[in-house]
């Protein structure tokens, strides 16, 4: 599968960027799903801990309070559009907010 990671305009790799905000051992595991994400199929989402969002809006949650939402393009290529550690409240709707602007922008 074809892993896009959505960037700012000066090419910052946001999902990257925000792992390695991360704890070594959460990092760690972001890492390896985004490994996996490349090395496998659209099948192969099974596998993870992954949740239907809204619409094409999906995500993935891993250590209990980390979210990186995606979008399918087709079977063979995904798009990571945001990724933040679960929060209450405003900051929780901020977060959805901003991974739904980012999947309009991809459509």
């Amino acid at each position: 599968m074809k892993v896009h990671s959505y960037c700012t305009h000066g090419g910052k790799d946001l999902i990257l960027e925000f792992l390695n905000t991360l704890r070594s051992e959460e990092k760690a595991e972001g890492l390896y799903i985004l490994e996996q994400l490349e090395k496998g199929s659209f099948d192969d989402l099974n596998k993870l801990d992954i949740k239907h969002f809204e619409g094409k809006l999906w995500e993935i949650k891993f250590r209990k309070f980390n979210r990186i939402f995606y979008m399918l393009k087709d079977n063979e290529n995904i798009y990571l559009l945001h990724a933040c550690k679960k929060q209450k409240n405003a900051a929780e709707s901020m977060d959805r907010n901003l991974a739904i602007k980012r999947s309009k922008e991809v459509k």
